[in-house]
């Protein structure tokens, strides 16, 4: 470790003086290509990882050197601004190129040296980052800071948008380093020379900081210089006032002996009269005395009554009281029944909506059923008609199969007779049976229309049924409405209570914080100043001319005196007052040679 730090100390000491010797070539001014200055940071940022501690995290091993760089935005408030612009770099996603970000930033600052002091002096912060035997927790680390305040002297331009920081490899390169021995022995002169130029440089800076102070010096000097003649001028005034209120003292004093010696006047008249009230007062004792007995007893009397009406008003206030809090109860609960009327109005009248809507749908349903129970009815009536005429038919082939039978039995007996009349009785019977097979085939049809009916009555009974669930949902949707509804009229009246309160209070603090507005607006208007009354003043303080209607009274917003509306025209804006404000014309042209005197 030893080894490192003193190598360390060297490479930085030599990065330094080849970065001064190549600025003070190029005219004091680096850009970011600058191959000695690109060095410089690689060298900075061997020295400050060296000895860093490795913090283990879920990800892996974390060890970068801008975590203590982070310390010195606790530490000094003017480096806040480098931390939030290099948080802010979209490109920057490694801790790394933050930190070199920083670096960069604190170079073109020109306060490195002082921000690395910081760090420096508060080891035991950085005993959390760093190893006990790391080059920024020895006195190596002070070196460093010395070698990096001749950096001041330079102007370093760096564009940190578009520049890979995270990716770069920071790897020496010390080709830069190694020169011929008669280059380092010819360029002594020359570094005396650089030396020479950077004490010159060193010393007008310490001049130009010099000439700051001074100047803020000044400031502070006429400011001093204005309180002091403002105070000299509040003495003057308060002088004034002592002696009037000495003078007022003296007349209160001698009007305070005239009113003693009346009053002692008067004392001696009040003895005399109560000497002659003590010898009647004795006479008319003994005659109270006896009255004061009976008076007494009365009194005892009268007590005991009266603390007997007493529990009897107490009890009665008792009962009126509890009357009143049972008609506020009744009356909280007659708004909450009413609310929940209304509430129960506009469901009812919901639910009556819907109730027609089911009830057309049910009337429409009961239509078909009724048609087509009218339809199954004439249905039912035609197979009647069927079935009487099938009976007929079967009747009729009964009497045609007996009048068959006797035929045949008349045929067997009249073959010969009625041969001609066979023919005849065989297309009849041929007819017959055509129109006994074309009622079977209606028969069948009407069979199947039946069935059909049947069918279709069924589903009438099934969607009939689907209907009748559909409404016993529709009843239990309607319940939870009603609970919902419920629920929200309470959740509603306590948001409008909230809501009420929380106006209430708003009204107050605006009240509150106008009237501390105005009381402070009123106190910085008043303060060194005195504001002199409408009566008091009977001429302008600057002209000396009369008020009159045409004249009017207008005060001066700075020093409370009364002037007339041509010598207090102007209007300024004063700390006091939000707007601008009348001031009369000398408060004018001294404020605005105040304003140019703070302004220069």
């Amino acid at each position: 470790m030893m080894e490192e730090r003193a190598n360390l100390m060297h490479m930085m000491k030599l990065s330094v003086k080849v970065l001064l010797q190549s600025a003070l070539s190029l005219g004091r001014s680096l850009d970011a290509d600058h191959a000695p200055l690109q060095q410089f940071f690689v060298v900075m940022e061997h020295c400050l990882k060296h000895g860093l501690k490795v913090k283990k995290s879920f990800i892996g091993q974390n060890k970068s050197f801008f975590g203590p760089l982070e310390l010195v935005e606790k530490l000094c408030p003017e480096a806040s601004d480098i931390a939030t612009s290099v948080r802010n770099l979209p490109e920057l996603k490694t801790a790394v190129g933050r930190g070199r970000a920083w670096l960069y930033l604190a170079l073109m600052q020109k306060k490195l040296a002082d921000y690395l002091k910081v760090l420096i002096d508060n080891k035991h912060l950085l005993s959390e980052f760093y190893e006990p035997e790391a080059l920024m927790m020895e006195e190596e680390g002070m070196v460093i800071v010395g070698l990096l305040v001749g950096l001041n002297v330079l102007d370093a331009n760096l564009c940190l948008k578009g520049e890979d920081l995270d990716s770069q490899v920071g790897v020496i390169d010390f080709s830069l380093y190694l020169k011929d021995v008669q280059e380092l022995d010819g360029g002594k002169e020359h570094e005396r020379i650089t030396d020479v130029l950077d004490q010159k440089n060193y010393v007008e800076e310490l001049n130009r900081h010099l000439s700051c102070t001074v100047g803020d010096l000044q400031s502070k000097i006429d400011g001093l210089e204005k309180t002091n003649s403002k105070l000299e001028e509040e003495l003057s005034a308060a002088t004034d006032r002592i002696c009037s209120l000495q003078e007022e003292q003296q007349q209160l004093r001698e009007q305070n002996e005239l009113i003693r010696e009346r009053s002692e006047k008067s004392v001696e008249i009040t003895k005399q009269d109560t000497k002659v009230e003590l010898e009647t007062y004795k006479q008319t004792r003994q005659g109270l005395d006896e009255m004061y007995s009976d008076v007494w007893k009365q009194l005892k009397e009268e007590k005991k009554v009266r603390l007997e009406l007493e529990k009897e008003l107490e009890l009665q206030i008792g009962m009126k009281t509890e009357m009143e809090i049972a008609m506020k109860l009744l009356e909280k609960d007659t708004h909450e029944k009413q609310d929940t009327l209304v509430a129960l109005r506009q469901q009812l009248e919901e639910v009556k909506a819907i109730n027609l809507q089911m009830f057309h749908k049910v009337q429409s349903a009961e239509s078909c059923l009724q048609q087509k129970d009218e339809a199954i009815t004439s249905f039912e009536e035609k197979n009647n008609q069927v079935m009487s005429s099938m009976k007929q038919m079967e009747e009729r082939l009964q009497l045609s199969e007996r009048a068959r039978r006797g035929a045949e039995e008349r045929s067997h007996k009249l073959q010969q007779e009625l041969g001609g009349r066979t023919s005849a009785l065989q297309q009849q019977l041929s007819q017959l049976h055509e129109q006994c097979s074309s009622l079977e085939k209606e028969l069948k049809s009407e069979k199947e229309q039946r069935q059909a009916l049947q069918r279709e009555l069924q589903q009438e009974k099934d969607t009939s049924s689907l209907l009748r669930a559909e409404l016993q949902q529709v009843e239990g949707l309607k319940k939870e409405l009603r609970e919902l509804q419920d629920e929200k009229a309470e959740l509603q009246k306590v948001c409008d209570e909230q809501e009420q309160a929380l106006q209430e209070m708003g009204l107050h603090l605006s009240q509150s914080k106008l009237k501390m507005e105005d009381i402070k607006e009123v106190n910085k208007a008043l303060k060194g100043h005195t504001w002199l009354k409408d009566d008091e003043a009977t001429h302008c303080k600057q002209c000396e001319k009369e008020f009159s209607i045409s004249r009017r009274k207008h005060h001066c917003r700075h020093c409370g005196h009364i002037f007339c509306n041509t010598c207090s025209s102007n209007e300024l804006a004063l700390p006091s007052y939000p707007r601008p404000v009348r001031v009369c014309d000398s408060c004018h042209t001294l404020l605005l040679q105040r304003c140019s005197s703070t302004g220069s």
